[in-house]
């Protein structure tokens, strides 16, 4: 069952490593587009870039679907901050296929950070996981 919490300027959702919640994340940032209205174009390039972060941790990080998918926005002023985490296995960033080509985690990164104005992702500070995160800036 997906969580919700609020605290000042930032939502945090919890849902089952499930490809049906990804929705859910969509729809939150619908949700945050009301408090700071954002132009269509920006808010379809968030929905990319967190359906993208989300589908690599439902598809990557549990071998059986067991697990969850931790996702963090905060919306400050000038910027949309986006945090995608999972306890799974983890991944190595720019991985490729035995062809040498980005594999289908890759390119999802490659479309986050084109998206993105500021983008990491790695291991989560605890070692168990992985964690993204994209900074999106908001004009005035």
């Amino acid at each position: 069952m997906p969580t919700e919490t609020a605290s000042n300027n930032a939502v945090r959702l919890t849902i089952p490593a499930k490809p049906e919640y990804i929705t859910l994340l969509r729809l939150a940032l619908t949700g945050l587009a009301a408090l700071r209205p954002l132009p269509e174009e920006t808010l379809g390039d968030l929905k990319l870039a967190v359906t993208e972060a989300a589908s690599n941790s439902v598809r990557h990080a549990y071998d059986n679907g067991d697990g969850v998918v931790e996702v963090v926005y905060e919306l400050d002023d000038d910027r949309l901050i986006v945090e995608v985490a999972d306890n799974g296995q983890g991944f190595v960033p720019g991985a490729r296929d035995d062809r040498g080509d980005l594999d289908e985690g890759g390119l999802g990164i490659a479309i986050i950070q084109a998206l993105a104005d500021e983008f990491e992702v790695g291991n989560r500070p605890d070692g168990a996981g992985s964690r993204l995160r994209f900074v999106k800036l908001l004009s005035e």
